[in-house]
């Protein structure tokens, strides 16, 4: 099914496939890991945890995890690369690397139960592209975009919860993150 924006939904659903799948192999390949590959995350303010902005939507800390950011992430990589006006690559890498650098800056460090905190996980990724849709949406001055960010709103928009500061594992600092990306991406491309 060809859009009249020169994308294809059957091609957009094979890259976000793609993605999942890389997801998942990332993970069964951590099981296997002679050292978890959950240290390669985002350890925030140091240098040597500077390189997890790059892992951290790669890693996820259990299957449970993982299955809560594939759906989502699924969705809205399918979305993303179904319209070229979104321009899927490079809005995906900005929000990736905004996102990453977002919690490394804001993220909470130190120790959380005895365990140091390292931040994984797709979901600031998540939280960037159902931002990014939005906000887009307002940006590109289209129908068929303002339809998209209102359904995107519609489906996600109860997971803003996620962004307010909260005590234990979860990652609000990269949901935050995740969502300012989304919103500067949107602005930059669109705006």
């Amino acid at each position: 099914m060809e859009n009249t924006s020169g994308g294809n939904l059957q091609q957009a659903s094979r890259i976000g496939g793609a993605w999942i799948l890389l997801l998942f192999l990332v993970f069964l390949a951590g099981r296997f890991a002679p050292y978890p590959l959950e240290t390669y995350g985002v350890r925030p303010r140091t240098l040597s945890g500077l390189p997890g902005v790059m892992f951290m939507p790669l890693l996820h800390a259990n299957f449970a995890h993982l299955l809560a950011n594939a759906g989502p992430l699924f969705i809205l990589l399918t979305l993303l690369f179904c319209d070229r006006r979104y321009r899927p690559k490079t809005t995906l890498l900005l929000i990736w690397i905004a996102s990453g650098l977002g919690t490394w800056i804001i993220g909470r460090g130190g120790l959380w139960r005895g365990v140091e905190i390292v931040h994984i996980g797709a979901s600031g990724l998540v939280f960037g592209l159902v931002t990014y849709f939005i906000a887009a949406g307002i940006f590109i001055k289209s129908w068929r975009q303002a339809l998209v960010a209102i359904l995107v709103l519609l489906v996600f928009g109860g997971m803003y919860l996620g962004v307010l500061p909260q005590t234990g594992p979860i990652s609000w600092e990269g949901h935050l993150s995740g969502a300012i990306a989304g919103a500067w991406v949107a602005k930059k491309n669109h705006g």
